[in-house]
């Protein structure tokens, strides 16, 4: 099985320097467009047979555009969202980092920001939601999930098997794309945050 990790286009969010975690903004319009462009790769080049998505407005709108360019089956996973960040979300960073600064050293894994989730319930709602998708699409050969930054880390954790306190993040771009093979038990990481398709716009 090939497994395509992709990330959402540009959202409101990234124009206005809020945290946005569960904050639910829409793409802009250069978000859109940077989907049409994956879009349009995915259909000449791998396409999957089903497309899975986090169920926040940028994820999925980028998600609904490869579907209807593809032409294959479209899933809504709400644990593929992003890291729950509670009080944060939509909140202006210079105002969080007055508000709520980080503990000195940071927080710790099992630690949570109010109204949140801790790193080791983030990296556990991911790792279930992987599971989940995995052993529904066995029959298929290739998947796509498109989700967000935190949430793929933690996948391409899940996925090279790392542990939670691993100081390791995997860094996606706007509609960045990261591909896997699974082959048994066997796990091939062949490419990571793939951007060929946003060149020259």
């Amino acid at each position: 099985m090939e497994i395509l990790l992709i990330r959402h286009g540009q959202s409101e969010a990234d124009l206005i320097n809020v945290h946005e975690g569960r904050a639910d903004y829409p793409l802009t319009d250069l978000g859109r467009e940077q989907a049409k462009r994956l879009a349009c790769r995915l259909n000449e080049h791998c396409p999957p047979d089903i497309i899975w998505t986090s169920t926040l407005k940028r994820a999925s709108e980028t998600a609904t555009i490869l579907a209807d360019t593809v032409g294959c089956m479209l899933m809504k996973e709400p644990g593929l969202m992003e890291y729950n960040n509670g009080v944060l979300a939509g909140m202006q960073r210079e105002v969080a980092a007055t508000k709520y600064p980080l503990p000195p050293g940071g927080r710790k894994p099992h630690e949570k920001i109010q109204d949140g989730e801790s790193e080791l319930e983030f990296r556990l709602r991911t790792e279930i939601a992987f599971s989940k998708i995995l052993s529904e699409s066995y029959a298929v050969a290739r998947i796509a999930i498109v989700s967000h930054g935190g949430t793929i880390s933690n996948l391409l954790k899940s996925f090279l098997q790392l542990p939670v306190t691993a100081n390791v993040s995997f860094y996606t771009g706007d509609t960045g794309m990261h591909l896997l093979r699974k082959n048994g038990d066997k796990c091939i990481l062949v490419s990571l945050n793939n951007t060929e398709h946003l060149l020259n716009l």
